[in-house]
């Protein structure tokens, strides 16, 4: 049977810098209020007019596949993590496969929030080890600034999201013990309500109203006490498992890279599993929360920085709205 191996990351972030600072101009808040609960001192927001979804996914599509020494018309398919499209209808896979000028091939969306990678990757490697594809093209997109609630009733939340791009190149190898080697999804919609944007949604008498729009439910709602409690449990068990799945402990590990969903969770799940500060991968302190794009801009910035190497034992692991989360063990 094949195995799938990420052979190529890009990444994009937006050029417009919001510093701590800079939101405490728009509603009541400071750094060190941002800082103690989120660990982030800035983040990216896109511009519009400038920067789309789709731009963002095809800068890091065409990073990721220079770094695989690829050309757009080798990939087979394209699965594509969003949860902030630029249409809302059609989904944003198709755009990107316009854009690359792949017309013809397979697009599919993924609309699992903080997960959405993970679960997208889950996919295109069982779709290479059926052989049904050799090379896919696996994309985590966001522009979250233009839903924030930047008032002070929606800080909480605000202060967290921001905007960016992550691809990976999944290719078929013969390699025996290298690449993905187990991935692994739940959920549990019985959370849903507890991190949701309610519309628009097409259970409503009419999907757009002033009076949706003034009820505020076009905005994210987030009971950020349940989703950090539910989080810190799932993150740990998820993780766990994969490593239990090809008998490894966490000592084994040489990176985890979390979703960047808060460097509280982050910290709380790297001291709970006993893992030293080189084997955990943060930014999220520069980047805020992406979230499907956070851990594809990470496996490209890690590579980069040369933390990645050959043979490395690599874990990623989410958790988000749904609630759902996941992880993928892979040797490098």
């Amino acid at each position: 049977m094949k195995h799938s191996r990420i052979t190529g990351a890009g990444h994009y972030l937006p050029e417009r810098i919001v510093t701590n600072e800079d939101l405490s101009s728009m509603m009541n808040t400071n750094d060190a209020w941002i800082v103690e609960r989120t660990g982030i001192r800035e983040r990216r927001w896109f511009t519009p007019g400038k920067e789309t979804v789709t731009s963002m996914a095809k800068e890091a599509s065409e990073m990721a596949l220079k770094n695989a020494g690829l050309t757009a018309e080798s990939i087979d398919f394209i699965v594509f993590a969003t949860i902030t499209p630029d249409y809302f209808i059609p989904g944003n896979g198709v755009l990107l496969q316009r854009e690359l000028g792949l017309q013809g091939i397979g697009a599919l969306d993924i609309r699992n929030a903080c997960s959405g990678f993970i679960y997208a990757l889950s996919i295109a490697d069982q779709f290479i080890k059926t052989g049904m594809y050799r090379r896919i093209l696996v994309v985590g997109a966001e522009i979250q600034s233009s839903a924030l609630d930047k008032s002070d009733e929606g800080r909480s939340s605000a202060v967290i999201f921001a905007d960016g791009a992550g691809a990976v190149v999944l290719e078929a190898t013969d390699e025996p013990g290298r690449g993905i080697l187990s991935t692994h999804l739940h959920a549990d919609g019985d959370h849903a309500e507890e991190l949701y944007v309610k519309d628009p949604g097409s259970s409503r008498e009419t999907r757009i109203s002033k009076e949706l729009i003034d009820s505020g439910s076009f905005n994210l709602s987030m009971n950020g006490n349940a989703v950090f409690k539910h989080a810190v449990v799932r993150f740990d068990e998820v993780i766990r498992e994969a490593l239990q799945a090809n008998k490894k402990e966490p000592k084994d590990l040489d990176l985890l890279i979390p979703h960047q969903a808060n460097l509280r969770i982050s910290q709380y799940i790297q001291a709970k599993l006993g893992l030293e500060d080189r084997q955990v991968y943060n930014n999220i302190t520069h980047y805020g929360n992406t979230t499907a794009a956070t851990i594809p801009i990470a496996i490209s910035e890690a590579l980069i920085q040369e933390k990645i190497h050959p043979q490395d034992l690599i874990c990623l692991a989410a958790f988000g709205s749904g609630f759902t989360w996941a992880s993928a063990l892979i040797r490098w």
